[in-house]
């Protein structure tokens, strides 16, 4: 009988040696004297096609088995290389054609063509080539009462099947269902087989012909009473594989609807979820549970979002468009961050930039025309005041007069109306003030304590804006009592100031009501908040509650709690142990929240103002709370594909209750966060669509407390509004030259601040005037996107450093003229937009051709730019603030022709191209002086797809050599000082700071340093090396996998592993089996037995023993009741 000798060294020449001394293998040696230039392997290849005895082909198979068993795959790889598939195909459709096949030929004929076809990619196509298929279909059929020589059978038609037309070749001459009946519930025996045949039919079930016919066929039924059984009758875990195999069987069936909906239909959902949780309490079946899971995620049924359109309920008419038309979608990619996200696709190791880089060098280098003529720039005379104010306050006391319309409505509003514009009203909607202040007087008069200490936080649900004056009681109200205690505790911010500029401010909605954050303001918390740990298998954990859902029905409260659209809904909910929710406050967005069970919500968000898409900001309102009970929280239609949620990030949480108690902070709030795919599709559009669930828990800390909850620390367009005027305030208009102007009004109406800030002269002489005149500009802008808040705090750090007393800060204003426009987008902030402006579209994309009339803040700002580079004053540097919602700590995007070239892989030869590498000064000076700023994140690509943000128009049109986008995290940092931290509303600002001395490095040798600034060494000596943060290089993916499984529909399933198969193979020739096979042959009672419990499970099956297979196209093979006909 053929066995395996086992050797423990063997070479090429070595083995081929020995094969010359077997006495009959002279045709053999014959072959090897022969001249020729052959190796020894084609030899051995070629005269196993040839071999016309059984001990010549076995020796042949032998020394082939011996070589590939001693080495590694690289000696199967070079066999295929040297048609060793071809081969063995060849030997097996020779020997297979005789009248009685011999199986000492064929069984290590077959173990061998498994082990090098698992290993072979074409394998399948070759089969077919050779016509190989259908015989060894034939002789499994020949041969199902013979275990070893089906399993062998079995592992070759599983590497056959991984050609998809081979697959379905198999499945068309009833390959599923010859494979299927070898498939019998528990038993002990035969367990191998058992597997191959297990394998197998998953390997068939790659072609979804053959999974449309085992769904018709109902073996989506029979393979989970399959699964049930040796689930049930395995208290040993004895049969791990097999179970695992029946998993990757029902894997593969559902691989379409009709699988899907059957495995639904005949409980398979409630049969996996409940044979998990049993494997959950054994260690030793963890590799079943994911598998399980990821079944019961995919065949879920898909659910459409419970409302009544999805376009956002915001629509604002656009000019020249019809009212009842929305904009099409701009951009239908949802990882699309902004200019800023090259993260994904961009972003692969493996992948060559040639796609979306721009790899011709006279495009990168062409300069267009302008997009209007030169004579409509005079209009922004106006926004360069500095170039013609005669600074005659230089010598007296005076200050400078308002220089803008909307500023001078606000300081009226201010003067004359600032107690009166926020009145408290309580959750019941009580008339303004009119029960707390009667409480708080009684109190005040009957027991002489202050009044504050009796004001609960249930009385600041809401603060509601008067539209026009009220008169004023006599006695001080509550509010002004409160300020007159705290107001003070947050610097640059003042409440009343902050009410009066929200009352200018115009909405969609008409927005009476001012979120208590907003008014009152923020500090940033004493200390740094870590990333959040994950807890293992959290998500796991989820998918399991989402489950119960399903299965459990009852328990499903279903209760709309909230509802944008329904105004009855926005009051307390009918049952008091239910949470309040609301969101209609500037910035806020929440559109429905639902009640789903006990202490859990699901939160749907609005879409972008006139759109259908962008959902990932969230700004809303809770209230109604239980101290020391978690709330689940599940926001369930968010578009991106992954999220920093899964590593470390948090939402931010504002408590009225703590802010009261003089905490005002924003904290990071959350625990069992995690940021998975759902099963819930649009509601009207397409069911492929997909979206995620961002799902969270909130512990509050007081009972009946009003909070706040968001995507990232708020920042609102009133807010901007307000701190200018603070800021202005605070300068003394003598040394700091401080102007605020309105570039244009938005859609809405609202005015686009523009700011000015530099230094005035020492003198009126001419030469202080001409110095003055002469300073380069900077120009800033930021949050063209709403939903990145962070850009606004850096903004914020920036604006605020520059009008400060810093020695560093004074010097720039000596060196440099800003301008700054700190909100691009103010309709998206305000009407809690995440990416759009009211027309629909992505201000960042319209920078090449804007509209004068849908992108408003767009076209004038580049008008502002080509103004001033018509008069000789281009920008030395032009950066636009954004965040970033999948890349941890801070970075900048700029320009560069050379390291574009070079990345695209363009025939250009980079080192004769000439390029001022001027632009990497910033970022490398950023990297020495700031914490968070990682220089190995950074780029300067041009991209096809990015070239009408404003970083690339402003570097292409404009010649700004350091054009930049600069990148905040919304998570973190995992390098330096910060890592392991989120970033807090401190840290951003610092980063605005940070910026800003970065540009002491462009005019070192020419600037008059001040004698503070002198004794900074750090900021001045920056030709040093760069720190090492650590970082990862800006082409590799910022972060690993998730730790679980985002994505469900990707239809993976773990690879049988190679050596498995070889190890499933050479068990295939103990002497066990072959007693098996003795005994089987010699009890067919227990084969009548098996068939008959068969029988119970899938009875159709039964009585189609017979084979008829049909005519193949590929190879015109006729096969009948199991004979080939040659």
């Amino acid at each position: 009988m053929y066995h395996y000798s086992k050797r423990s060294n063997f070479t090429w020449n070595g083995t081929l040696k020995e094969l010359g001394n077997y006495s009959c293998s002279e045709r053999v040696r014959a072959s090897m004297a022969a001249p020729g230039s052959s190796s020894g392997l084609e030899v051995l290849l070629s005269t196993l096609q040839n071999a016309g005895d059984i001990e010549s082909t076995l020796n042949i198979l032998n020394v082939l088995d011996e070589l590939l068993s001693a080495g590694t795959d690289r000696r199967i790889t070079y066999m295929i290389s040297k048609g060793g598939s071809e081969a063995l195909l060849s030997a097996l459709v020779t020997t297979a054609r005789t009248f009685s096949p011999n199986f000492t030929i064929l069984l290590p004929l077959l173990h061998l063509l498994a082990k090098v076809g698992h290993r072979d990619r074409r394998i399948g196509m070759k089969a077919e080539k050779a016509e190989a298929v259908l015989p060894t279909l034939t002789l499994l059929k020949q041969n199902v009462k013979h275990t070893r020589r089906t399993a062998a059978c079995l592992w070759v038609l599983q590497v056959f099947c991984s050609s998809v037309t081979t697959a379905t070749l198999l499945g068309q001459n009833q390959g599923l269902d010859v494979i299927f009946r070898l498939i019998p519930p528990h038993t002990t025996r035969h367990k191998r087989t058992i597997k191959a045949a297990i394998d197998a039919l998953a390997a068939l079930l790659c072609s979804k012909a053959n999974v449309r016919a085992a769904v018709a066929k109902g073996y989506v039924s029979a393979l989970l009473k399959l699964y049930e059984d040796w689930h049930n009758k395995d208290p040993d875990h004895e049969t791990i594989p097999i179970r695992l195999a029946l998993l990757h069987c029902l894997h593969q069936t559902t691989r379409c609807s009709a699988g899907r909906d059957t495995l639904v239909a005949q409980g398979g959902i409630s049969l996996l979820y409940h044979t998990t949780q049993t494997c959950l309490a054994s260690k030793g079946l963890e590799s079943l549970v994911e598998p399980a899971v990821q079944l019961m995620r995919k065949c879920f049924p898909k659910c459409p979002l419970p409302l009544t359109s999805d376009q956002s309920v915001y629509t604002f008419p656009l000019p020249g468009r019809p009212t009842d038309t929305a904009p099409g979608p701009q951009d239908v990619s949802f990882e699309d961050d902004s200019d800023d996200d090259i993260e994904n696709e961009e972003a692969d190791c493996g992948k060559e930039y040639d796609d979306d880089l721009e790899s011709d060098v006279n495009k990168l280098r062409f300069r267009p025309e302008p997009d209007r003529p030169l004579e409509q720039l005079g209009q922004y005379v106006r926004l360069c005041p500095e170039l013609h104010h005669d600074f005659q306050d230089l010598d007296s006391d005076s200050e400078v007069d308002s220089s803008s319309d909307e500023e001078g409505l606000l300081n009226e509003d201010f003067r004359t109306d600032g107690r009166s514009r926020v009145n408290l009203r309580d959750s019941q909607s009580h008339s303004p003030l009119e029960h707390p202040v009667s409480t708080v007087e009684g109190d005040q008069d009957g027991k002489g304590e202050p009044p504050e200490n009796h004001l609960q936080a249930c009385d600041f649900h809401s603060h509601f804006l008067s539209s026009s004056s009220v008169k004023q009681d006599s006695h001080p109200s509550m509010v002004d009592r409160l300020l007159e205690k705290h107001g003070a505790c947050i610097p640059n911010h003042d409440p009343r100031m902050y009410t009066a500029a929200a009352a200018l401010t115009k909405s969609i909605p008409e927005y009476s009501i001012l979120a208590f954050p907003d008014f009152w303001g923020h500090l940033p918390p004493q200390s740094k908040e870590p990333m959040a740990g994950r807890k293992p298998n959290v998500q796991r954990k989820k998918v399991f509650e989402d489950v119960q859902r399903l299965l459990n029905p009852e328990d499903v409260i279903d209760e709309v709690v909230f509802d944008l659209e329904d105004p009855s809904s926005q009051g307390s909910p009918d049952h008091s142990d239910s949470l309040s929710f609301f969101s209609k406050f500037e910035c806020g967005n929440l559109r429905k929240a639902v009640h789903v069970r006990s202490h859990e919500y699901d939160l749907i968000l609005n879409a972008d103002a006139n759109c259908s898409q962008h959902h990932q900001w969230f700004y809303f309102e809770v209230s109604g709370m239980a101290a020391n009970v978690p709330y689940r929280f599940n926001i369930i239609n968010c578009e991106k594909a992954n999220s920093q949620f899964n590593y470390g990030m948090q939402p931010v949480l504002y408590s009225v209750r703590e802010a009261l108690e003089g905490r005002p902070n924003w904290v990071r709030t959350g625990t069992e966060v995690c940021y998975y795919r759902n099963s819930f599709c649009p509601s009207r559009g397409q069911k492929s669509s997909s979206f995620y669930t961002l799902t969270f828990t909130v512990t509050f800390k007081h009972n009946e407390d009003v909070c706040y909850l968001a995507y990232h620390y708020p920042y609102t367009y009133s807010a901007l509004q307000s701190h200018l005027q603070v800021l202005q305030r605070s300068v003394d208009p003598r040394k700091l030259f401080f102007r605020q102007q309105s570039l244009c009004n938005t859609l809405a109406g609202n005015p686009c601040p523009l700011v000015t800030i530099t230094a005035c002269p020492s003198s009126k002489s001419w030469k202080d005037l001409h110095q003055l005149r002469n300073r380069p500009c900077v120009v800033l802008t930021a949050r063209v996107h709403p939903g990145e808040s962070n850009a606004s705090w850096v903004m914020k750090g920036t604006l605020e450093f520059l009008c400060s007393s810093d020695p560093v800060a004074e010097t720039l204003r000596e060196a440099y003229i800003f301008k700054i426009i700190p909100m691009l987008n103010p309709d998206g902030v305000i009407n809690g937009t995440h990416r759009c402006s009211l027309n629909g579209e992505d201000l960042n994309r319209q920078w090449m051709k804007p509209d004068p009339v849908l992108s408003p803040t767009i076209y004038h700002a580049k008008g502002f730019l080509y103004y001033l580079n018509s008069i000789g004053r281009t920008p030395l540097v032009f950066c636009d603030y954004h965040g970033h919602s999948r890349k941890k700590n801070v970075f900048l995007y700029g320009c560069s022709v050379k390291e574009t070239v070079w990345q695209s892989g363009s025939a250009v030869n980079t080192a004769t191209l000439k390029e001022d590498p001027g632009y990497r000064t910033i970022p490398k000076t950023l990297d020495r002086i700031a914490p968070a700023f990682s220089f190995n994140s950074c780029n300067y690509l041009v991209e096809k797809s990015r070239e009408a943000t404003a970083r690339v128009v402003v570097w292409r049109e404009m010649g700004v050599l350091r054009s930049y986008t600069m990148e905040s995290t919304y998570n973190g940092c995992d390098q330096g000082v910060f890592k392991g931290m989120q970033t807090g509303t401190g840290e951003l600002e610092e980063m605005g700071v940070k910026f800003c001395q970065s540009l002491l490095s462009l005019r070192r040798n020419t600037m008059l340093y001040n004698r503070r600034v002198i004794s900074q060494p750090t900021l001045l000596n920056l030709d040093d090396n760069l720190l090492d943060h650590k970082s990862r290089n800006c082409f590799e993916d910022d972060e690993p996998p998730c730790v679980e499984e985002i994505e469900y529909l990707n239809d993976s399933f773990p690879e049988p592993n190679r050596n498995d198969l070889d190890s499933e193979v050479n068990g295939n020739t103990s002497s066990a089996e072959e007693e098996e096979d003795d005994e089987e042959e010699h009890q067919p009672t227990g084969n009548s037995q098996r068939r008959s419990m068969k029988s119970r499970l899938y009875p159709h099956l039964i009585g189609q023993e017979t084979l008829n297979i049909k005519r193949s196209p590929c190879n015109g093979m006729n096969i009948s009741n199991g004979q080939y006909l040659s």
